[in-house]
Formats: structure tokens, sequence, C-alpha cells
């Protein structure tokens, strides 16, 4: 018989899960032949009640009861396993088998052994038997199966044997409703299934995380071995440098991934990176942030239109810098007009001090150009169309907006004399 065709729970445990009562089993087809359980705990179960008991008479008939199926109803209560078993008078006799219940002490032992032992709450939940939580008195003291001392059988019949047939029938019936559900044995021991899931539930959540809090075990060596001279083979020549960077390789175009065209031309630019600091041991763009690289990069392509690629390129790396592909091209204009400086000329406005800046007015004025406007280090014409920006390097950067608006694009060539950059600007 396997497990799956044992006793049935008459209904599923309740709130309550400390009172079970199965339904009794038919009889097996075939009495005496193999092992009366199917699992390996309720073998265990009966090998243990058989090595307590000294009348084998006894065990023998009451074996037969139980294949037979003389054994009705059994209700199961911590420390208690009870039942009617059907003998030769027409009235069944009552049986009952009291088995000793764990103090709390012994299950904060047995549950903390558990729970310490991954593999044994899924095991449980599959209604999975663990050996050693069967086999845990070695390293806990707490056993499960009986021993001696444990047991203390009772029937309403006339027979003081221990056990009498009745109580032996009812025990290896008990072996049968182990081999369903082993939380059959834990309920005798004092404590249901939906306790038991929760509290392991709970103490192995606690191991693990202990576990993970705990210190790294380091590895230690011998003083002597510490100190010891030690002899290490030179390093291999490093291999030698190749004449070019190497190329990309192929990235596929995937729904919903990166544009392939994109990441070919950043893997190229990462390369030659790479490239200039073997070859030179220096990279010159290593103090660039992540801002003015993604600029430098964008300002790295084409400048003849924007075509599909370098379209994919500005999405991409304003997506990467939370920009907008505006802000990127505005950026790329003042990069390509003057590099890191005049992309700071382009976003940061500062108080130049007395000096060229002061003189830049009457020099535009002599020149016959048109009045200028100072804010901060800016010079803007009264029309608002044209604008030169100081930056700290001491050059003139030009710039142009549409009147009335206030959107200024970088737009000529930076010049240390400001006529000359306005003529620029201008021309």
């Amino acid at each position: 018989m396997s497990p799956a065709a044992g006793p049935r729970p008459a209904a599923r445990p309740g709130p309550d899960d400390l009172r079970r009562t199965f339904e009794a089993v038919p009889a097996r087809a075939s009495h005496g032949d193999g092992p009366f359980a199917d699992s390996w705990w309720g073998r265990a179960w009966v090998d243990a009640l058989e090595a307590l008991s000294m009348d084998e008479g006894r065990l023998a008939r009451g074996r037969t009861y139980a294949d037979g199926g003389h054994v009705a109803a059994i209700t199961v209560t911590p420390g208690r396993v009870i039942a009617y078993v059907h003998g030769s008078r027409p009235r069944p006799y009552r049986a009952e088998l009291r088995l000793r219940t764990f103090s709390a002490s012994d299950w904060d032992t047995l549950l903390d052994a558990v729970a310490a032992r991954p593999g044994h709450l899924s095991a449980l939940l599959d209604k999975e038997m663990p050996h050693s939580l069967v086999d845990t008195a070695g390293e806990t003291g707490i056993r499960l199966l009986p021993a001696a001392g444990d047991l203390d059988p009772d029937c309403s019949c006339p027979d003081r044997g221990w056990p009498c047939k009745h109580v032996a029938a009812l025990c290896y019936q008990t072996a049968r409703l182990l081999d369903s559900d082993p939380f059959v044995l834990l309920l005798m021991r004092g404590r249901g299934e939906r306790e038991l899931l929760d509290e392991l539930g709970r103490r192995n959540a606690e191991h693990s995380a202990r576990e993970r809090s705990a210190p790294p075990v380091m590895p230690s060596v011998s003083a002597g071995e510490a100190l010891a001279d030690r002899f290490l083979p030179p390093l291999p020549a490093p291999l030698p440098l190749p004449p070019h960077p190497g190329g990309p390789p192929s990235y596929p175009e995937l729904p919903g991934g990166r544009d392939p065209l994109a990441l070919d031309h950043l893997a190229s630019d990462a390369a030659a990176r790479a490239h200039t600091l073997l070859t030179t041991g220096e990279d010159p763009l290593a103090g660039l942030t992540t801002w003015q690289d993604a600029v430098r990069i964008a300002a790295s392509r084409p400048t003849a239109g924007l075509t599909a690629t370098t379209r994919a390129l500005y999405r991409e790396l304003a997506f990467a810098t939370g920009r907008s592909t505006t802000d990127l091209a505005r950026a790329v204009a003042a990069w390509r007009q003057g590099g890191a400086e005049g992309l700071a000329v382009l976003e940061t406005a500062w108080d130049p001090p007395a000096g060229p800046f002061d003189r830049a007015r009457p020099a535009l004025a002599a020149a016959g150009f048109p009045r200028f406007q100072p804010r901060r280090n800016h010079l803007t014409n009264a029309a608002g169309t044209l604008q030169l920006r100081f930056g700290h390097d001491s050059r003139w950067y030009g710039y142009e907006s549409d009147p009335g608006e206030d959107d200024w694009w970088p737009r000529s060539a930076p010049d240390t004399d400001p006529v000359g950059a306005l003529s620029a600007l201008r021309g």
C-alpha cells in the first residue's frame, strides 16, 4: 500500500489542529506479506514498538487484527491515540495508547536543530519526514520514536498483557497513519502541524539572518608559515600592444533593447581610450564628469547633419545622463566651440574681475558696434540676438538667439579679442 492510499482524515484540521480523527482503513489484500508500513518512518515506528514488547504472540495477533481491518476510526491528540477495535465479542473494545509529550525545552531543542538544517522545512511541507528529525537523539537527546518509559497502553478488554492484542492492532494501524502524514507523530508528542510549520518557518528565517550577519571566518596561518621566505616566479612578460584599438563585437538588434549602432560607437570610443592609456600610461579624459564625457562622445560624431546613427547615439546619451536631446545638442555645439571650457561657458555664469572684461565695451564702441549691455560675464546687444561670453581662459565666445527669445546657441570660434569674436559672429 502506498502512502497516498493510506488513511484519510475525516475532515481537514480546523483552527485547532490538536485533535485529528482518521477514518478506518480497510483490510489489506494480503495479510502478513512484507513490511506493515510503506514509509521508512512508519517502519521505524513499528520497529520501535516491537522492540519494546516482550510478547511476540500478542503482537502477531494484533498485526492480524490490523491487517483484517478490525481497527475503527482513530483519534489522535497530544499524548494519546484512541480507537475502537473489534475483537471476538460483538461490542468493540476501547484501545488507548498514551505517549509522553515533550516539554517546552524539549521542543526548543528539537526545533532549533531542525531549523538549522536546510531542506527540512520543505521536506515536511511535502509530507516527508527527514531522517535527522527522527534521529536527533544523538545530537540533542530528544527522541521522536517511543523509548522505554514513553508508552502507557490501556484497553477495556480483560487482557492485562503489555500490550494486549487490541492495543497492538492500534499501534500497527498508527504506522499506516504515519505513512500518509508524518505530522501525526509530532502531534502525539504534543504539537500540531500548523503550529509547528509556523514556528519552524520563524526559526529558519532567524537562523538564516544570523548566518548572513555573522562575520566571515577568516582563514589563518601559523606565524612560522607567514614569516617564511617565499620565492615567487617572475611575472610573465606583458603581451605586445596592438597597433590599433580592437573593433567592437556585433550587437544584435533586440526589441526594446539599446540601439546596436549607438552601442557600437560607445564600444569603439572605450577601446580607443583604453588603447591610449596602455600606450602612453595616461588617460587625458580621466577628469571628465559623466555629462562632460557624454558631450565629448556626441561631439565626436560627424557635423554634417544628424544621421540615424547619430540621432540614436544622442538618445542613448541623453537618456543615460537625464538630459534632453536638445540639451545635448546645445552642449555639443559648445564643446565643438571650445572643448570643456566652452561647455563651462555655456552652463556657468560668473563674475570676472576688473580688466579685460571692462575694456571690451569701449573696444566694441570704438570699432563701430552698437552698445552692448553687461550682465556678469555676458555682453548682449540691444536687439537681444548677439552675445559675447567671457571665459575663464580669457577668451570671448560668440552666441546667437532669435529675436525675443532667450535661447542662446554657441556660434563662432572663441577669440581673445572681443572685436574679432563679434566680427566672426556677425560674419
